[in-house]
Parts: C-alpha cells; structure tokens; sequence
C-alpha cells in the first residue's frame, strides 16, 4: 500500500496543531520506502511532521519539483536539523537562480540551496532530465513539451543563467512524480509551471497508461473560465478521475473539478490518501 501525507499546503488543516503557509511538500511511503516531494518553505514543514508522526530521519529520497522558495527553501532546514536522505532528485538546471521581475526589481523566487552546499558523502544528486526510477513504481519525469499553446509562462518569471544572462523561465528544470498503481498512473505535482496539459500529456504518452489521479499544484489560479474546462475535459480524456488540487491550483479550478464529475479534494495538510 502507498500513503501520501501532506505535510504543507497554504490552506488551514482541521488538525489545529498544524502549520499552514504558502508551500507545498508530500510525504509518500511506498510500501516502507520514504520519499519527500518537495519541502515547502522553511522550518514549519518538520513541525507538521513532527505533529503527524512522521520521522524524517528515516528518509530515503528527496525530490524537489523546482527551484522556488514555497518548493525548495525547506531542504535548508531539512539539513541543517540532520535530516540526510541519502537519494536527491531535481531537474537539471535546478541551481539557477529564479527571479520575478516587475518592470524595475528582481525578486528572488529561489530556495536559496547552493549546490556545493549539499555535496557530501552522504547525499547522492540525480539530475533529472528525462524519466529516473525513485523508488519501487515511482519515477520522476521531466522534459515536457509545450504542445498547448494557451498554457503560457507569465512573462514575470526569469532566471539568472550561468553566464549571468537574464531570460525568461522555461522551467525546463521542472519535474513531476508518476506513481504505476497496476494499470494506471498517480501525478504528483509541484507547481506545473510547464503547463498541467503538457505535462500530463509527456506522462501520459511516456507511460502509455490512462492518468486516474493527479494530486497537488496546477498553477490554474490564475485561468480564466474556457481555459479551465478545456483543461478539465483534456484531463478526463487521458483518463482523469480524482483530481486533488490544492496550492496554486485555486479555488475556481477545484470548483470546476466537481462540475466536471471528477471526485477528489483539496488536500489540507494532514489530510492522508491511501493507495
């Protein structure tokens, strides 16, 4: 059996003792393999799992979907409290700093994680930069191709090369979670800058299985209508039939989920699924 835990999500939990901010990190155990998906932003994710029982000594793989502070800036804290996973999965590119840039500052949007930081004996990098193995049936993937033309990048996001070039962000370094559960497959999701269509899509024809569920940000908060149900239809013609969105995704998008006849949640933290 898979459990996924969340241990962080911008939303309140019903378990008061929680913390909430803007962030996202999973839990997973996959039959007693441990897996981090993302961090959040600070310390207040090792509060959470704490609270929940969860022993993050114990764990075996960190995968962190992208370089943003609400992502990735945890890890930090994850270190500096002893917590090593041996295994750490990002996608290449994942050390160039992110920026949002509104016509006259940059802000740094990055988890601040340097990488010679996190060399050690220790610690094993993977750099993604197609479809790695994480654990028993669960891979990370990344490569998604931008076949949806609606799904755009707001112009704001840019990235410092290392060449100390500003461009815009492709968030070509961002990476999603696939779990094979028999005939189908779980997305787990970070933020889905790339576009959750494209990204669904790139899972879907890798892994030639319908898509059943797909848990966590889909960056849709910021969709107008046509857009969303478009989106939705797209989804449930790949197979979708639970859609758990929560952080980026909005409220609206969780709204037309339901419309749309797909079960599925806002996954608050603490809130667990069993698989």
């Amino acid at each position: 059996m898979i459990k996924i835990v969340a241990l962080m999500d911008n939303k309140p939990s019903e378990n008061k003792a929680l913390i909430n901010e803007h962030g996202l990190s999973f839990f997973i155990d996959n039959n007693g393999e441990n897996i981090l998906f993302d961090t959040g932003s600070g310390y207040s994710t090792i509060y959470n799992a704490n609270k929940l029982g969860i022993d993050l000594s114990l764990l075996d793989s960190v995968v962190l979907s992208h370089n943003h502070y609400d992502h990735a800036a945890g890890y930090k804290d994850l270190l500096e409290n002893g917590y090593y996973a041996p295994d750490f999965f990002v996608g290449k590119g994942f050390f160039n700093k992110k920026y949002a840039f509104d016509g006259k500052k940059y802000t740094d949007l990055s988890s601040g994680i340097d990488h010679y930081q996190i060399q050690s004996d220790e610690i094993d990098i993977h750099f993604v930069d197609d479809i790695s193995l994480v654990g028993e049936n669960i891979y990370a993937v990344t490569g998604f191709p931008r076949v949806h033309s609606f799904e755009t990048i707001p112009e704001r996001f840019v990235i410092l090369t290392e060449d100390e070039k500003i461009v815009k962000d492709d968030f070509s370094d961002e990476l999603c979670l696939v779990i094979e559960k028999e005939d189908n497959l779980i997305m787990i999701c970070g933020c889905s800058h790339p576009g959750i269509l494209n990204m669904a899509k790139r899972v879907h024809t890798a892994f030639c299985k319908p898509i059943k569920a797909i848990y966590g940000g889909t960056h849709l908060n910021e969709a107008n209508e046509e857009r969303l149900l478009a989106t939705i239809n797209e989804l449930k013609a790949m197979g979708l039939e639970t859609a758990g969105f929560c952080h980026c995704s909005g409220d609206r998008a969780e709204e037309v989920c339901s419309l749309s006849a797909l079960t599925g949640c806002h996954l608050a933290i603490g809130d667990t699924l069993f698989l």
